[in-house]
């Protein structure tokens, strides 16, 4: 159940690198990589992901899917050079279990805007749709590997932010913005 925080990463991965090339062409996503997504050593990375989890709380997520006792854990955290990327994720875990995940991108330096970040993932993702009620854009999608996502964009403090949640595929866009918008809140 593991692949929902690398899911998460390599969308953010794949969006922002089309974000980069100036001409917003979608880039396939990335293979998954062989063994876990690359962690960071150091304090700040690993201070990140536990905030990831204090944007949207366990229990926001037990009422969305309704199931108790739902807890959140830090998830890896992932710097992307290329394209300037560093997502951090929290997954939301019932008995042992993955039962979502959220994770926070922040391109440091960059200039895309919100709506190109959206449009990206639009065009990486066949059959995305918008999800009104969120003022700089977002959308939902699902994916082959049985996951679906929400995913939101804003800029915060000067820096452009992607802000998703990937849970599964059962879980649909109404139980999602909820999720969604008390993280992008705090992003």
């Amino acid at each position: 159940m593991r692949a929902y925080p690398i899911a998460l990463l390599i969308s953010a991965a794949a969006v922002l690198t089309a974000c980069s090339s100036g001409e917003q062409k979608a880039a396939a996503p990335a293979p998954p990589p062989a063994s876990k997504a690359p962690t960071s050593s150091s304090a700040p990375a690993n201070k990140a992901s536990a905030d990831t989890c204090a944007l949207l709380p366990s229990d926001d997520v037990s009422q969305a899917i309704k199931i108790p006792g739902i807890t959140s854990k830090a998830g890896p955290a992932h710097d992307n050079p290329g394209n300037g990327g560093k997502a951090t994720s929290c997954e939301y875990v019932v008995e042992g279990k993955t039962a979502g995940a959220l994770a926070v991108t922040r391109y440091e330096g960059r200039q895309a805007k919100p709506a190109d970040m959206i449009a990206a993932i639009k065009k990486a993702k066949p059959g995305a749709v918008d999800v009104p009620g969120f003022p700089d854009g977002a959308v939902f999608y699902t994916d082959e590997q049985k996951t679906a996502t929400l995913a939101a964009a804003k800029v915060s403090n000067g820096v452009p932010v992607l802000v998703n949640y990937t849970g599964p595929v059962k879980m649909t866009k109404e139980m999602m913005t909820p999720l969604v918008h008390t993280a992008v809140a705090k992003a």
